[in-house]
């Protein structure tokens, strides 16, 4: 059954083609949002028809301004998520730079970006969500993910400062910070790491998308009106705060 939470918003949903960025952008469909996804993949196979598409890489500065201009032409972004990201295993000695600059402009520099396109609009209209997916790696950190875990608590971060810089213009921002999903993400994990992670979890299960997608319709609505640069952690009990 549709919902209505969302009727009237505008919504933008980055690396939304699959995984949980996908679950959130039909979920937030079935509330009744305009929901358009910014994503590396050339298009959407799944979902409802009424999602829009735009191909963009959320680290490239110049690709993501075409697509807010693109997107504000039809007026200002109400929700943004910033979903797009990136995980790899190597131990830091080993790292090649390549490979931190990699994660680290995908997962924290393209919310930067995006989130930066989109704030003068929610400013100037005194309403605004932006949602941060970080992950409950940012918190605990991960063995052989030194460049995942600093970009996702760097996630973190800039959820809590950005919330002190604009909450008084009622643009609430604020993280989720997923436990272990099965998704393509997760799947390509090594044996090991994923072994070692699902004897950690006190549920014992990996969590499902569906799973995560309620926290951040619920942070986009008015029911969340008073919170404000918190991470909400569906996570299985990896992290208990």
């Amino acid at each position: 059954m549709a919902g209505t939470r969302l009727a009237g918003k505008r919504a933008v949903v980055t690396g939304g083609a699959a995984g949980i960025g996908l679950g959130i952008a039909v979920a937030y469909a079935g509330e009744g949002a305009e929901v358009t996804v910014l994503d590396i993949a050339p298009g959407l196979t799944a979902g409802p028809a009424t999602l829009k598409f735009i191909h963009a890489d959320v680290a490239d500065e110049s690709a993501v301004t075409a697509a807010f201009e693109e997107i504000q032409r039809r007026g200002p972004v109400d929700i943004l998520v910033n979903n797009a990201g990136v995980v790899g295993e190597c131990p830091l000695a080993e790292m090649p730079s390549t490979e931190w600059d990699r994660v680290l402009n995908i997962n924290l520099r393209g919310p930067f970006l995006c989130t930066r396109a989109v704030l003068p609009g929610m400013i100037e209209q005194r309403w605004g969500r932006v949602i941060n997916i970080a992950s409950q790696i940012g918190q605990i950190g991960g063995d052989t993910m030194t460049h995942y875990t600093a970009s996702k608590a760097g996630l973190i971060g800039l959820t809590k400062a950005l919330a002190r810089e604009v909450s008084r213009f009622n643009v609430l921002v604020n993280a989720i910070a997923p436990g272990p999903i099965e998704t393509s993400m997760l799947a390509g994990e090594s044996p090991d790491w994923t072994a070692r992670k699902l004897a950690e979890l006190p549920i014992g299960r990996f969590g499902q998308v569906a799973e995560v997608a309620p926290t951040a319709v619920f942070l986009a609505s008015e029911d969340a009106a008073y919170y404000v640069g918190q991470t909400l952690g569906p996570n299985g009990g990896d992290v208990m705060l």
